[in-house]
């Protein structure tokens, strides 16, 4: 495997994370508005994307494999909870 090719699989294991971050973000700005005013979106995709990426990584180590539907449940769970860290929890600015 090539340089690039290690590249793309790199950029397609982070994919889901970021996708989903950023759609969780855009949700929550949409369904919270008047609470999640003074958040911006980017910072909100930003915890909720590393949260996301973070649990693909411990989803590839515990199981072995990249692609489980358990991983993709943790990255959900993780994406909520970074979502409400970064917006109503302690992490609120």
């Amino acid at each position: 495997m090539g340089p690039l090719d290690a590249l793309w699989h790199l950029l397609n294991f982070a994919l889901p994370a970021l996708g989903v971050g950023g759609i969780a973000a855009l949700a929550a700005k949409l369904l919270w508005r008047k609470e999640l005013q003074r958040a911006s979106w980017a910072r909100l995709a930003a915890w909720a994307a590393v949260a996301g990426f973070a649990a693909l990584v411990t989803g590839l180590l515990v199981f072995g494999r990249d692609g489980r539907m358990a991983t993709y449940l943790m990255l959900v769970v993780a994406g909520a909870g970074a979502l409400w860290w970064a917006g109503f929890g302690p992490g609120r600015r």
